[in-house]
């Protein structure tokens, strides 16, 4: 029994993952980029390497200065007046350059509200556990106290 009381009308068997997960904690990004890249010192320093350019590229002052980038090149675009021209500058140049830390960006903010509502759930499921436990405890001495009376039920007949 988790309360220490033993009782004969109940014997308590914890879940093994109760204890794996008490002990690893909520999953990290930390322990994605390992499996993703390895534990190697290699597989470490790409993880650290993508995750600073990725950090840096997502960012809306990254997109404001690629716009800026990309806008130096426009006029000679424009002054072509080649369609073939234009199209490739704006679909290759700008959408490419300004969307792409945009997307990050974006991708970012889902990841935050993700990882808020993955830990949300973890903290319920440890309070759900916790109270599970209590029921548990509670039980136990139920039976305990259920245990006594027939025990005093059967000392009277």
């Amino acid at each position: 029994m988790s309360n220490g009381s033993t009782s004969s009308l109940f014997d308590y068997v914890p879940h093994p993952h109760m204890q794996q997960r008490q002990a690893t904690g909520p999953p990290k990004v930390a322990a994605a980029a390992a499996k993703m890249h390895g534990q190697n010192a290699l597989g470490r320093f790409n993880a650290k390497v993508g995750l600073r350019i990725t950090l840096v590229v997502g960012t809306m002052w990254c997109a404001y200065a690629f716009t800026v980038l990309a806008l130096v090149s426009a006029p000679t675009a424009f002054r072509s007046g080649d369609s073939l021209i234009i199209v490739a500058w704006i679909a290759q140049t700008f959408l490419q350059l300004v969307l792409l830390p945009i997307i990050i960006v974006g991708q970012n903010v889902q990841a935050a509200a993700a990882d808020a509502r993955a830990q949300a759930t973890y903290d319920d499921a440890a309070a759900v556990l916790a109270e599970a436990k209590q029921i548990q405890a509670h039980l136990a001495a139920q039976d305990l106290a259920l245990e006594h009376i027939i025990d005093v039920v059967r000392g009277q007949t």
